[in-house]
């Protein structure tokens, strides 16, 4: 058995940012004992919506920092479960220059020595699906060559937001390491179909309109749960947080007002056509469908209805970042924090799974 003295699996988060997926094995019932990144703000976004776990800034890209790591662990506990990251994913993402020798296609090493050393019985490193193809698939070969050089059977999967009830265009790569297993990880099964998707206005329509105003730091639930999703999330809040609205110039409000609903500026008048060159540039959500993948910059996606860009806690809940999870920093780091996360119900269907394969292997009840 290596239930920790709370009756929990441990976890451990590196480059976790404000927690997005280990807050999925926290919802799942694990214990989160240690974060660790270089962002002072979304390392207090990470300590505060956690339980009782500790945040660690570390440099990551210095691995000398990975004894910090390993004291650090074996002081809070005798052993890790779950060894869980995101390693910062600009050198394989299809948004910005793609390079072999960027120095931030590396940062996944930092996971496979804290692995060697603590040794946990799984590990999860989750990407964005351009990591399986780019250089004809080297850098997903290394990653599993790398893991399984010390003991890893390696398993690889793109996971669809939508398919797991987030309300959210977003694919995602996640790569699940077993411990001296001779077994492959078994993926978590989609629990929605494309008729049952979680739309913007299932996810949304119950939060304040804020259309012309900033509206107050902590607000009143103005309206009542209207779905399920609502409800899921306001169900341990009572107040709404990080919800300030953003009032834009009267050009941007014309602007976005001539766009139909999930349309975006190639349906604006002709003569406004030509001020806007990137595709998704005053892109309006649809009410009925998930919204597209939240950015970091927040500046070209706008409500379904209203005429501003969605709100860090409308940003959060299309992430499905549930209401009590507040954010810390300036809006604009609470905006990168929010875009920057896996989704925690996605993460939390990898929760599952992985506590499945634990038990089993306990020889526990599943």
């Amino acid at each position: 058995m290596t239930l920790n003295k709370t009756g929990k699996y441990t976890v451990i988060d590196l480059f976790c940012g404000a927690g997005g997926l280990s807050r999925g094995f926290f919802d799942a019932g694990f214990n989160v004992v240690l974060g660790i990144d270089f962002d002072d703000k979304a390392l207090e976004s990470f300590s505060h919506n956690h339980g009782n776990t500790k945040a660690l800034k570390l440099d990551l890209f210095n691995f000398e920092n990975i004894d910090i790591i390993y004291e650090e662990a074996k002081r809070i506990t005798s052993k890790i479960d779950v060894l869980v990251g995101g390693p910062p994913c600009q050198g394989f993402s299809l948004a910005g220059k793609r390079e072999a020798d960027d120095e931030r296609n590396t940062l996944y090493l930092a996971m496979v020595k804290v692995a060697e050393k603590l040794k946990p019985r799984v590990i999860v490193l989750e990407n964005v699906p351009g990591m399986l193809t780019l250089y004809n698939g080297a850098a997903k070969d290394r990653i599993f060559e790398d893991f399984e050089r010390i003991g890893y059977n390696m398993s690889v999967k793109v996971l669809y937001a939508p398919d797991y009830g987030v309300p959210q265009i977003r694919k995602r790569a996640f790569f699940v390491g077993l411990l001296g297993s001779d077994e492959p990880f078994e993926f978590p099964l989609p629990s929605h179909s494309e008729n049952m998707y979680i739309s913007c206005e299932d996810a949304i329509g119950d939060l304040p309109a804020l259309e012309g105003i900033y509206g107050d730091e902590v607000q009143d639930y103005e309206t009542r749960a209207k779905t399920d999703y609502q409800k899921e999330m306001r169900k341990n809040s009572k107040k709404i947080y990080n919800n300030l609205g953003t009032i834009h110039s009267e050009k941007t409000i014309k602007m976005i007002s001539l766009v139909p609903e999930g349309k975006n500026y190639k349906s604006l008048p002709e003569e406004y056509r030509g001020m806007y060159k990137y595709n998704e540039a005053l892109t309006r959500y649809s009410s009925s469908k998930p919204s597209l993948t939240i950015n970091t910059g927040h500046r070209s996606h706008f409500h379904y209805k209203h005429n501003r860009i969605p709100t860090v806690r409308e940003s959060a809940r299309l992430q499905s970042f549930p209401d009590d999870f507040i954010f810390y920093g300036t809006k604009t780091e609470q905006y990168k924090q929010v875009g920057n996360a896996v989704p925690p119900k996605l993460g939390r269907a990898i929760a599952n799974e992985v506590e499945k394969y634990l038990k089993r292997s306990n020889n526990e009840k599943v």
